[in-house]
């Protein structure tokens, strides 16, 4: 079985130090459309820049769990979850006065199978199907760029 070779990257903690790191959990929701991967990508609430929706933890679920909820809270889709991390990218979140505060990111694979007319945070973001290429160019995060385009679908990977 043949895996995909995944370079690993440096975090990105600036001047923070390791006690001050959140974590997140976010979701690469996926789909094949004439043999090809697409990508869904919501904006953030803030910036309008393009992500993956992603969140906090969950108190009783897990971190796969907790991007599912994410992926229908933020971008309206559901699916199946894989339940292995595909790996981490991280940012710097603006909260209150401005302050940053740095964040790693676990990034879990949702295989989309429906996608709502309606979700919980549909007046606050705008969702779209890209290809992978463009989904990677589109984000800003370095790690999440890297893991947008080395992305396979855990399906293919797991097939024997």
């Amino acid at each position: 079985m043949n895996q995909p070779r995944i370079k690993h990257r440096p975090l990105h903690l600036m001047s923070f130090g390791k006690r001050d790191l959140r974590t997140q959990f976010g979701a690469i929701c996926w789909r094949l459309r004439e043999g090809e991967v697409e990508m869904m990508l919501v904006t953030s609430r803030g910036t309008g820049r393009w992500i993956i929706p992603k969140g906090w933890p969950l108190r009783g679920t897990t971190a796969a769990r907790a991007a599912a909820n994410e992926a229908w809270e933020e971008a309206g889709v559901t699916g199946v979850i894989h339940p292995i991390s595909l790996g981490i990218y991280s940012y710097e979140k603006v909260g209150g006065r401005r302050r940053k505060q740095p964040v790693v990111v676990a990034v879990f694979a949702l295989h989309v199978t429906q996608v709502a007319e309606k979700w919980p945070e549909m007046r606050r973001r705008t969702r779209r199907w890209v290809s992978q290429a463009e989904a990677a160019e589109l984000v800003e995060e370095p790690e999440l760029k890297h893991l947008l385009e080395t992305f396979v679908p855990p399906e293919a990977v797991h097939a024997e």
